[in-house]
């Protein structure tokens, strides 16, 4: 394990830590930060800037951040959130084709309620999907940790019955993603591969970062060979040169697969992507849930971490 892996550790424990937690949040400059990676704290932030996305032929898919939600009325006020976002985007003449669509974490939406968390999270995505259909766009099943893959998988393929584009997500860190990726390549099939955010155990993911990239490529292969539209989700440029080697293999035109990046980072170079005529996705998040997803972010590519703390340090 190099000096890198045992920072991202480092970083997913700090994730769980409610004292850090704490400190971050109440921060007086930490807003001002974080603002470069959250679009804003409501729907109308999270509007304006896939506005300002589109201006530079960048599509994006938005994320009301929150997850392991335990309240039932909570659960719905997400859905809500989320019907609403999806009215004003399609007011907004933003969501048509799917240029703005939505990402939902199933965990914010009732999966794991005590009672029926799987039918409460299955019909409160059931009613995204249906707003989502009406405003002419997607919807994308965010994967979670490992505990969730199997429920959430369960859940994409109910939801697939009625709504075939509904979007998968898989993340090579873990060990049964390539098999996943098999399975999911299938005719119209939208699969967003990722390295993945999350603490695991060595006994489902791989723990050093070469590993995952070499699974990430693994299954860029299987992704990129099959019927289905792969996202390639990664700021890494070596993997993303390995993508479109892959697509120029395989014969794939500019339209049938697409890359994502995240809010804040590398944003010239998402730019210069959808210049070239590719298919330039950013992942928007907002709420003010900010916490958790921000210290992923730092551990998913703890580079990031250097922005951050020269920002604490400048504004203070």
């Amino acid at each position: 394990m190099d000096a890198s892996d045992v920072l991202r550790s480092a970083l997913l424990k700090v994730s769980e830590s409610s004292a850090v937690k704490k400190l971050v949040v109440s921060a007086p400059v930490s807003r001002d930060v974080v603002g470069r990676y959250v679009s804003g704290e409501q729907v109308d932030d999270a509007v304006e800037v896939a506005a300002e996305l589109g201006s530079t032929n960048r599509l994006c898919t938005i994320d009301f951040l929150g997850e392991y939600t335990t309240e039932r009325t909570q659960a719905d006020t997400t859905r809500d959130t989320y019907l609403r976002l999806l009215a004003q985007l399609s007011d907004a003449g933003l969501s048509q084709a799917g240029r703005a669509e939505v990402s939902i974490k199933l965990s914010a939406i009732g999966l794991f309620l005590p009672q029926d968390g799987h039918e409460i999270a299955l019909a409160n995505a059931r009613a995204v999907c249906e707003a989502a259909a009406a405003a002419g766009t997607t919807v994308t099943l965010d994967m979670e940790d490992h505990t969730t893959t199997d429920a959430t998988l369960e859940v994409l393929r109910e939801l697939r019955a009625d709504f075939p584009w509904v979007g998968a997500v898989v993340q090579s860190y873990l060990h049964r993603t390539e098999a996943d990726c098999r399975d999911l390549a299938g005719a119209g099939s939208r699969v967003r591969l990722c390295k993945g955010a999350y603490k695991e155990p060595a006994s489902v993911a791989y723990q050093d970062g070469d590993e995952v990239d070499l699974s990430y490529v693994r299954c860029l292969k299987v992704l990129m060979a099959g019927e289905g539209y792969p996202m390639v989700a990664s700021h890494d440029p070596r993997l993303l040169e390995i993508a479109r080697a892959l697509a120029h293999e395989h014969g794939r035109t500019p339209d049938s697969f697409e890359f994502q990046m995240l809010l804040g980072i590398r944003p010239y170079e998402q730019i210069r992507i959808a210049d070239r005529g590719h298919q330039m996705r950013v992942y928007l998040p907002f709420g003010t849930q900010w916490y958790g997803y921000l210290v992923r972010r730092m551990a998913e590519r703890p580079a990031n971490l250097t922005f951050f703390l020269r920002s604490l340090v400048s504004k203070g």
